[in-house]
């Protein structure tokens, strides 16, 4: 039986999953949005960052989130931003499928993560990210033009937000550009700590 296809971001209050430039990531209002992670003992051990951390729902829920991921999508504007930021055991551990324009062979790394370039189109990376995946499921990775062409495509399960108590002001909205008039949603979970709220929905078709 296949899996779910998901994504599962942070977003501000206003809206915004990340800057505008991708110079700014990792700078201050990036590093506010994500805070809730970098405390959790899961985000420690997957990062290789040493012992320690903090337990309790926001740990369980990213663990939970890389547990149910047997495969991963992201737009190459992503990748090109993590392929120097992220550490030489990249925090994915599956494969990863990059929509991209441009043909490029595999790129292995250690840990488990290879990154292999799909140049014909966002179905043909879920279909191969299906494959890879077997029963678990598909995450759109991002980032967000990318999620938004495959919620809008009709593709997307159900996704995760990550409410952050933070206000960006200008940025990548979310659902900037979304086909409201196909897309109808369910919540089904609402989960809050003291650093974040957890808003979980399932997608359908109007």
């Amino acid at each position: 039986m296949a899996g779910k296809v998901f994504f599962s971001v942070s977003m501000s209050l206003d809206g915004f999953i990340a800057p505008e430039s991708v110079d700014e990531l990792m700078g201050r209002q990036w590093m506010e949005l994500q805070r809730w992670v970098f405390p959790l003992r899961f985000f420690r051990e997957n990062l290789k960052l040493g012992r320690g951390g903090e337990e309790g729902r926001d740990n369980d829920i990213a663990r939970e989130t890389y547990e149910r991921t047997g495969a991963s999508v992201m737009g190459r504007r992503m990748f090109d931003a993590g392929e120097h930021a992220w550490p030489e055991e990249a925090p994915f551990h599956t494969p990863v499928f990059v929509v991209t324009h441009t043909n490029r062979d595999p790129w292995e790394r250690p840990g488990g993560t290879t990154f292999h370039f799909v140049d014909d189109g966002i179905e043909a990376a879920l279909d191969q990210a299906r494959a890879a995946a077997g029963e678990r499921d598909v995450r759109i990775a991002g980032g967000g033009a990318t999620i938004l062409q495959y919620v809008n495509a009709g593709l997307v399960d159900e996704f995760t937000i990550a409410l952050s108590p933070v206000l960006f002001g200008a940025g990548i909205r979310l659902f900037d550009g979304v086909d409201a008039s196909r897309i109808a949603l369910e919540q089904v979970r609402s989960e809050s700590s003291p650093r974040v709220t957890h808003l979980t929905y399932t997608v359908r078709r109007r």
